[in-house]
């Protein structure tokens, strides 16, 4: 008898392994075609980064990801294609002014190199400026006004004998030695406000013209400029000819019309360039979009038009579609955003909606490889600045001693320059009145889809790609920047 009960329970264990085993082999095959099918339908998800205009999020990574799926509803629907592709992106950045090197150098150390690991580090927790631009002596957001080359009235020095870059080694070149260690492919932009005053016809820092006869030794003049600031282990990638060439009204500034730009790059810039093997692109303009007349006529010149990379702007006046026309007239050349600021106290709502929408996505949409915001950092009370230079200018961060405060323009370009990385192409997203967007593909194969709710009410909508879509809402307002 206990020889038979034995045998039944061992009978029963076994059949219940059995049925264990199956079941377990059932799961396990309904959870690989599960994960089969979600292969098959490219189902992903989109990380999402999101500013609102109350500032109660501030650049900050959502925890509901968006998941693609197949259909979206009624909702209005972007669509981002990839096999569409418009212009390389070369970065998103600041105008590093000598002010604003002077107030990060005066930081302790430790404080420096926390906010400067911030801003030009890229990686999860930081926001990766990747461009940056420099004046080429002074800028009127400098403590005093210099050139490299400054002497006693009635002096000249056409051989640039006293050529010096000593005043940038106060404050700017240490400044970009720290930043270079942290983003050592960073690229820099030079543009100077005023040659020396022994060059300009009213011998004065602001206003006048270039003298005909020292052209050459202002050519001289930037190729010394690029070869000391490589002599410091700083590469200048580029170069624009003049600040606002249209604006002698500021402290520095110099008036130089479009005929004069292209007689100094055809006959003097570009060939002093050439014979001493610079490889920094000229860019031309850098002013504002309502004279896309200006750097027309100078690409319409095939004796300039050679040694010119681009055409740069700045939009305190015009239209931001300018930019097009100029790539529309001269598509084989590039176009660069590269100032626009913000005055002083600030309005995040209003500096938040303008900037993204008419900059990040405006300038881009409109063939732009740069978006740069002015200064990135200025003091409580808007210093330093020249005699005569600009008091309202609200650096994208102020600095207080050792205390930084985040400004309108800091989350600006980190919606883009965190994600839209150098080499990055923009790519084709449907065009909506209430939620201007840019979409580009990066190096890494990622899409990154920058969106503002433009409407005065919350827009619930899909991001749509490859035939699935993931819904997503925004308050009126907000910016959002969708990564997948």
């Amino acid at each position: 008898m206990k020889t038979k009960l034995l045998h039944l329970l061992t009978t029963l264990l076994v059949f219940i392994l059995i049925s264990d085993l199956a079941l377990s082999q059932k799961g396990k095959s309904s959870n690989n075609r599960t994960n089969l099918r979600r292969a098959q339908n490219g189902l992903s998800t989109a990380e999402f980064w999101l500013t609102t205009p109350d500032r109660s999020v501030l650049f900050e990574k959502q925890n509901n990801g968006l998941r693609f799926k197949t259909g979206g509803g009624r909702n209005q629907t972007i669509s981002v294609d990839d096999q569409q592709s418009y212009q390389s992106i070369d970065g998103f950045g600041y105008c590093l002014t000598g002010g604003s090197a002077m107030l990060l150098h005066k930081m302790s150390p430790q404080n420096r190199s926390a906010i400067l690991n911030e801003l030009f580090r890229s990686d999860e927790n930081n926001i990766g400026v990747s461009y940056l631009r420099v004046s080429i002596g002074a800028s009127d957001l400098d403590d005093h006004v210099f050139s490299y080359d400054d002497l006693p009235p009635g002096q000249t020095d056409p051989e640039l004998k006293k050529f010096s870059i000593e005043e940038d080694r106060k404050h700017l070149i240490p400044v970009l030695k720290e930043i270079l260690k942290i983003s050592p492919t960073i690229k820099i932009l030079g543009s100077p406000w005023s040659p020396p005053t022994w060059m300009k016809t009213n011998d004065s820092t602001k206003g006048g013209s270039l003298k005909p006869e020292f052209y050459g030794a202002y050519a001289n003049y930037f190729v010394k400029y690029i070869q000391a600031m490589k002599a410091e282990g700083i590469r200048i990638d580029a170069v624009t000819v003049q600040n606002e060439p249209l604006h002698p009204g500021n402290n520095p500034s110099l008036l130089m019309l479009a005929p004069q730009q292209a007689l100094f790059i055809k006959d003097h810039l570009g060939p002093a360039f050439k014979t001493s093997n610079i490889d920094a692109k000229i860019i031309i303009y850098d002013h504002n979009a309502d004279r896309p007349d200006y750097p027309i006529s100078i690409l319409n010149d095939p004796d300039a038009k050679k040694y010119i990379d681009g055409s740069a702007f700045h939009l305190y006046a015009g239209p931001i579609e300018a930019l097009s026309e100029v790539h529309k007239a001269h598509p084989d050349r590039n176009i660069y955003f590269t100032e626009q600021w913000i005055g002083a106290p600030g309005n995040f709502p209003g500096d938040l909606k303008w900037h993204i929408k008419t900059l990040i996505i405006g300038a881009t949409r409109n063939w732009a490889r740069t978006v740069l915001e002015w200064n990135l950092a200025a003091d409580p009370n808007q210093n330093p600045h020249t005699p005569g230079g600009c008091t309202q200018c609200l650096g994208a961060i102020t600095i207080d001693g050792n205390k930084v405060t985040r400004d309108p323009a800091y989350y600006i370009i980190a919606h883009a320059s965190k994600f839209v990385r150098p080499g990055s192409v923009r790519i084709s997203s449907g065009v909506n009145e209430n939620l201007p967007n840019v979409a580009f593909k990066t190096p890494t194969g990622k899409k990154v889809l920058i969106v503002l709710n433009d409407s005065k009410i919350d827009q619930t909508f899909n991001v749509g790609y490859k035939g699935k879509t993931a819904t997503s809402t925004l308050m009126a307002g907000a910016v959002a920047t969708y990564i997948w």
